[in-house]
């Protein structure tokens, strides 16, 4: 490495973020960028371990020591072409994955690991600052081409490296904008949709064509796709939302997650506001759902002015550090706290909604909440209710954000007849990546269930080679997973 002891000169050091009363003001990026400087030093803390484990913990097998390795000797451009070796969008997964290469940090056994998170979007951002960005079309065309469902980043990624190859690749989105929740789930807080614009535009540069409001199995035939395209891929996500079906879910006020943040996204994006517009304006919000997801509902409740807000969350209070049954290199199941945690929130752990409560025309005005706690049940854990802890908390707005249960089976899937699994996800070939159905494959959460971004990318990078493969007999694209 370029400086052996640096990970014993220098203090982990975390992400600036705008300060709490300006970011809650507006929907801007809440982040800051790293001065080169300190940004270096974190850098430099990446030891010579020997076994880089965070090669293990980043399915895309991301190569960070030579990218830190390249940002303490200041050399830029040579580390955007190794992060882009890997990563096709490296600003993604540098603003929202969560860093399980972090966990997998060698210099976490027993010290604070890397903050490489940090290391790759900064080397992103420098690179598009530099113009070092640039479409990379195929020098030749195949002649073949292929249809892909769903416009996230599996289906980006994919989309770019079949586009690379050759191929004539054409994505369907059922919405109006092209991204799926990076475009309408993440909130423009979190992540300004200029920056998967502009990743757009490079794919569109690239041959890339985008079809929106084209909904496969409703306005568009799967027949017609399968008859159209060399090979059909499905990339739809895990969009089937938990519910919460208890005594009250028909009142009004009650909203999926997934129903309540598209609306602000899209007035950030520049459309009207709607009349069944939903505000948390001065109102009690109650969030059910400890994730992510949760988290940017409570980032937007608190940009709309809400009143008070709750986050619930039906399992216990994780513990500071990590337990003796979560050993390194596993990904730490330890408390944390959100950039939208600090802007204000009560955090409730260990409770479950026992029933929505009628303010008398219809709509709710509280919870009834009951304490839990697990227990090991014939081998099991299951929840159990402790006697006498009903309470009521007030509520004018209820927002769900428990989570998905895999993709939507109706239309598409229903039409094509895959061969789901006991969780309801599409089946596929563990080598091919081949659903059920000959010339069909699927990547991503639409086969993996709800996961992670940097996740979703692997898979598209590897079902593309997998296409590739299975149209030209053999494939130079890497395949991460």
């Amino acid at each position: 490495m370029g400086k052996a002891t640096g990970f014993m000169e220098h203090a982990r050091m975390t992400q600036p973020y705008r300060p709490v009363e300006e970011r809650l003001k507006d929907y801007n990026q809440v982040m800051e960028s790293w001065p080169v400087a300190p940004l270096k030093e974190q850098a430099a803390r990446c030891m010579d371990c020997g076994i880089p484990f965070c090669h293990q913990g980043c399915p895309l097998g991301n190569l960070i020591p030579d990218w830190n390795d390249l940002i303490y000797r200041d050399q830029w451009n040579a580390a955007i072409k190794r992060l882009h070796a890997t990563n096709n969008f490296p600003e993604f997964t540098g603003t929202l994955c969560p860093a399980p290469c972090e966990g997998s940090c060698v210099l976490g056994i027993n010290d604070d690991p890397v903050t490489i998170k940090a290391v790759e979007v900064s080397i992103i951002d420098k690179a598009w600052e530099n113009g070092w960005v640039k479409p990379m079309p195929a020098e030749k065309q195949t002649g073949k081409s292929i249809a892909i469902v769903g416009s996230g980043p599996a289906g980006l990624a994919a989309a770019q490296q079949l586009a690379r190859a050759g191929h004539d690749v054409t994505v369907f989105e059922r919405d109006d904008r092209i991204g799926g929740l990076l475009r309408y789930g993440i909130p423009e807080f979190k992540m300004e949709k200029r920056v998967l614009d502009r990743r757009l535009e490079q794919l569109e540069a690239e041959g890339v064509k985008f079809k929106t409001n084209a909904h496969v199995g409703d306005n568009i035939s799967v027949d017609d796709l399968k008859k159209d395209f060399d090979a059909l891929l499905l990339t739809g996500g895990a969009c089937d939302r938990r519910d919460l079906l208890v005594e009250g879910r028909e009142l009004k006020g009650i909203y999926q997650a997934m129903d309540y943040l598209p609306m602000q996204n899209r007035l950030c994006e520049g459309d009207s506001k709607p009349a069944d517009f939903v505000s948390a304006e001065g109102k009690n919000v109650v969030i059910i759902g400890g994730g992510d997801t949760g988290a940017d509902c409570l980032g937007t409740a608190n940009r709309q002015g809400c009143k008070t807000v709750y986050q619930l969350e039906i399992m216990s209070k994780p513990p500071e550090t990590r337990a003796a049954d979560n050993p390194w290199p596993e990904w730490p199941r330890i408390f944390r706290t959100a950039s939208a945690h600090e802007e204000g929130v009560d955090r409730v752990y260990s409770v479950s909604t026992k029933k929505f409560i009628d303010d008398g025309n219809g709509n709710v005005k509280a919870l009834q909440l009951v304490e839990v706690e697990m227990k090991n049940v014939d081998g099991h854990m299951a929840f159990s209710e402790v006697p006498g802890s009903e309470k009521e908390l007030p509520a004018d707005l209820v927002l769900l954000a428990m989570g998905f249960v895999g993709p939507e089976k109706p239309g598409m899937l229903e039409q094509l007849g895959c061969e789901l699994d006991t969780r309801g996800n599409v089946v596929v070939d563990p080598e091919t990546w081949k659903t059920s159905v000959d010339g069909v494959f699927a990547a991503g959460d639409m086969r993996r269930g709800q996961s992670l971004i940097v996740w979703a990318i692997a898979e598209g990078r590897s079902v593309a080679a997998a296409i590739d493969e299975f149209l030209m007999g053999t494939t130079d694209l890497p395949a991460p997973v």
